[in-house]
């Protein structure tokens, strides 16, 4: 059985977080997404401090489609270089796992 995964991508803002995230569940990519609407982020970016309001993109999917989303998350995304991390969702309730596989279209993730 496929593991699933939660990939953490952060955006510029709700829309980008909305387009992303829709077409991760148009293309069968993703099962769902969540959308946490304000964080802060500090980091360093060309020897300069920075502080960004930023929106966090939450996909639940599976091992395959990591790299897919990836790719695809990298053409959609406004940042030069986007947080895209995938997450191990190893233990929970067995039925929502499931229910991300069969949601997740096998093998359209490369």
């Amino acid at each position: 059985m496929e593991n699933c995964k939660l990939i953490y991508i952060t955006t510029s803002g709700i829309e980008e977080a909305r387009e992303i995230a829709g077409a991760m569940i148009r293309e069968k990519r993703a099962a769902c997404a969540n959308i946490l609407p304000q964080m802060e982020s500090v980091y360093e970016w060309k020897d300069e401090i920075q502080h960004d309001s930023e929106v966090v993109l939450l996909l639940k999917t599976t091992e395959g489609q990591v790299e897919g989303i990836t790719r695809r998350v990298n053409e959609l995304h406004s940042y030069d270089l986007p947080c895209v991390v995938a997450l191990d969702l190893n233990d929970g309730s067995a039925p929502f796992l499931n229910w991300i596989r069969s949601e997740v279209k096998a093998g359209s993730g490369k």
